[in-house]
């Protein structure tokens, strides 16, 4: 039950920390608000709402760390085998109505291929 909550906070946190990057500004858009846009007027005072949601970003981020770190040892303990364990070696069985290879005479003729013609040694006084 505790490794389904910590998964349905892991995916919450996952979707937070998406919409909040993409609710932020590029480091670009400074140049605008510097020009006096009307932003420290906002919310979130002069500085704009930077801080508060790169604060708020990290903190998500942490604890999606965390929570990362928590599946993995949660899953380390769940007492199933999921990988491929190689314990034993694989037993060979061997049928017992098929005959091993036994030579009984009705083998098929292997074609033969013809002999290559003896090669004469010639003399050196022959050669000329």
């Amino acid at each position: 039950m505790l490794y389904q909550i910590i998964i349905v906070i892991h995916i919450l946190l996952g979707i937070g920390i998406i919409g909040l990057i993409l609710m932020q500004q590029g480091k670009g858009a400074d140049a605008g608000a510097a020009f006096g846009s009307g932003a420290s007027g906002s919310v979130f005072g002069a500085q704009g709402s930077a801080s508060f949601l790169s604060r708020t970003t990290a903190i998500f981020a942490s604890l999606f760390f965390v929570t990362s770190l928590g599946l993995a040892f949660l899953s380390g303990y769940q007492g199933k085998k999921s990988d491929i364990v190689l314990d034993a070696p694989a037993v060979e069985q061997k049928a017992s109505d098929v005959p091993l290879s036994q030579n009984t005479g009705n083998d098929v003729p292997v074609a033969k291929l013809p002999e290559a013609p003896a090669i004469k040694e010639v003399e050196p006084s022959q050669a000329e």
